[in-house]
């Protein structure tokens, strides 16, 4: 039983590391002011913010390893029941994260309902709720054997329909050209200087897999304990994909805003790498030492992700000095001591460090908000 809950905590504190990151790259004052590796690769490549997105996807996939059981045993219905609830929860919480803050001024200054018809449908936790869906659906009808085959068979399909229906680019793949046939150009991401939405619709497909590598790599270690033979399983597995990404890569380049199959594999490979290490040195029992910082995030991921986006949003609704107020703290409060990108960088912990304080006194008051 102390082995179970082990596990738990080194979810926790993976899941919690990754929150921690994304609130760091998603904070970054931008190209020439930030350290490259917290920015994302132009296009093809791979920084390390390009592994955070994934990652939390894998550990969707973990943590479904140690929860989908407690509804199987209540039959095929309560399964249904809790992944389309789960689902649709999540999946709206990212549609009004981007409609936020609801209202905006009108040509009279008053304020009028935004139009749901110019909000992006597709985002971060848009692509966790579906990715959460179709994996649960996978193991719960297909066990592992039919998370294997439908990985496999993803990563190649996706491949194939991006060759077959467009190239590479930003402007000719075949995901821009889907979304924009079913969502329309004003419900996509504009973040390129085009209608590209990195989170579309096709790319979701790989995207899948992801979450059940990390379901397959949460069974082993639930099966097989965390003794030498497993780790040495976690990095064997590891080794191959992003042996295998590398080799995939002169053919399908790693890429984050496509989510080819390349980048999955060896996003991956490193999501493996790091569970072996943090299965490792995790302690077992409570403690209140490093561990505990970033489990403290991982127990309430989902209010802290919402409160870092509405509030990241706010700072820059915000005016002093008529600039909004994130770049006033930057230019006013960091830069001129610390430098641009030294600046950059302590300002995003800052930010990050108060919503810890957030998640820290929910922690406290054993405050838990789970889907």
């Amino acid at each position: 039983m102390s082995e179970i809950r082990n596990r738990f905590r080194a979810i926790d504190v993976m899941r919690g590391l990754t929150l921690a990151l994304m609130i760091i790259v998603n904070n970054q004052i931008g190209e020439g002011k930030s350290y490259a590796q917290l920015l994302h690769a132009a296009w093809d490549g791979l920084t390390l913010t390009d592994v955070v997105f994934p990652t939390f996807m894998f550990v969707v996939g973990t943590a479904l390893s140690f929860t989908l059981e407690r509804y199987e045993a209540q039959g095929d219905a309560a399964v249904l029941r809790k992944i389309a609830t789960r689902t649709a929860l999540i999946f709206l919480c990212g549609y009004l994260l981007y409609w936020f803050p609801f209202f905006r001024s009108d040509a009279t200054g008053h304020l009028v309902l935004a139009p749901i018809a110019h909000t992006r449908i597709f985002g971060v936790l848009q692509r966790i709720a579906l990715g959460y869906c179709a994996a649960a659906l996978i193991v719960h009808f297909g066990g592992r054997a039919g998370a294997v085959a439908f990985g496999v068979g993803a990563l190649v399909a996706y491949w194939w329909v991006m060759h077959a229906f467009g190239d590479y680019s930003l402007l000719g793949n075949a995901e821009i050209k889907l979304d924009k046939l079913v969502l329309g150009e004003a419900h996509m991401y504009h973040g390129e200087g085009v209608a590209f939405d990195p989170e579309g619709i096709l790319s979701t497909l790989p995207a899948i897999v992801n979450v059940l590598a990390g379901y397959l790599a949460g069974r082993l270690l639930r099966d097989r304990g965390t003794n030498r033979a497993t780790i040495a399983r976690l990095w064997v597995a590891g080794a191959v994909s992003v042996a295998l990404s590398l080799l995939w890569n002169t053919a399908f380049p790693i890429n984050k805003k496509l989510w080819t199959s390349s980048y999955v594999l060896c996003t991956v490979g490193l999501d493996l790498g790091a569970l072996a290490i943090l299965a490792q040195i995790v302690p077992q029992a409570p403690a209140r030492g490093w561990a505990y910082f970033f489990e403290v995030f991982g127990r309430n991921t989902l209010v802290i992700y919402l409160l870092s986006e509405t509030g990241e949003k706010l700072l820059h609704m915000i005016h002093v000095d008529q600039q909004p107020l994130f770049g006033w703290l930057y230019v006013t409060a960091f830069a001129p001591w610390a430098g641009d990108k030294l600046g950059s960088l302590l300002l995003s912990l800052a930010y990050m460090l108060c919503l810890w304080a957030v998640a820290y006194a929910m922690d406290r008051k054993r405050v838990y908000v789970r889907l």
